[in-house]
């Protein structure tokens, strides 16, 4: 973990409450996809964890959505405003380059699929990147579901980068109509998870029985973000774990719902 001063140098509303800030300062604390940070706001008593979407060394980029007292306070600042913001939080995404414990991490990428509900889809962005970077050669599938077509976003930004792109939306307006969930049942032989979303949605994800293996990036009310005060807390098949410091992402074997 790391504190840091970071300046934001743009704003821009992407949905009808989903913007994209990018602040820059020492990210070097960031290592993994998954990974969030907490910011310090002036006008609030906690901080307010947001996922990375994405990130250098140098700069991060945050898909805020607004829905409260401090992420509409956060997406009104202007350019220049310097905030207080701690890196490095988190565990994050692993992916089969990296160290894991034995048989958590797919040996074939072609059994992968990356499912984001709503704003879940954020911290996927740089998952995808970081995918393709391991294996050129690889077309990641993302599974993404949202409530109508008004809402989609970072659609372009994952064909950019040559994902092949599935839609759902509750209201049929794009996509198909459904849920992230009958966009999966399509992809049987796709039996390892990158998900990120809503609990409902992991919930769903996780009964689907053609999948056997995953990380599942949970959301929960944080206190302090790190570790300290418990009150992210979330049971699992060997105790208790706290969703800011052991998560937010969990192996699907230690998982209970």
């Amino acid at each position: 973990m790391k504190q840091g001063i970071f300046e934001l140098q743009s704003v821009n509303q992407i949905t009808r409450d989903i913007f994209e800030l990018k602040l820059t300062g020492d990210a070097s604390e960031i290592k993994n996809p998954g990974e969030f940070v907490n910011i310090l706001l002036p006008n609030q008593f906690l901080r307010r964890p947001i996922s990375i979407c994405d990130y250098t060394r140098d700069y991060i980029i945050l898909l805020v959505k607004s829905v409260g007292a401090g992420t509409r306070e956060l997406v009104r600042y202007n350019p220049g405003t310097r905030l207080d913001i701690l890196t490095g939080l988190g565990n994050g995404f692993q992916i089969p380059s990296e160290n894991s414990p034995s048989g958590k991490l797919p040996d074939d990428l072609s059994r992968v699929i990356l499912a984001g509900g709503g704003i879940g889809i954020a911290p996927l962005y740089a998952l995808a990147k970081k995918i393709i970077k391991y294996n050129i050669k690889y077309q990641p599938v993302i599974a993404m579901g949202f409530q109508s077509a008004e809402d989609l976003f970072y659609i372009d930004k994952f064909r950019e980068l040559g994902c092949h792109i599935q839609v759902a939306t509750a209201d049929g307006s794009a996509g198909i109509r459904g849920l992230v969930t009958d966009i999966l049942k399509q992809y049987p032989e796709r039996n390892y998870i990158y998900a990120c979303g809503p609990s409902a949605m992991l919930k769903a994800i996780y009964a689907i029985k053609s999948i056997t293996g995953g990380q599942f990036s949970f959301e929960a009310r944080m206190g302090c973000g790190f570790g300290a005060c418990m009150g992210c807390s979330m049971p699992v098949k060997d105790g208790y774990k706290r969703v800011c410091k052991d998560g937010p992402v969990f192996f699907r074997e230690e998982i209970i719902f």
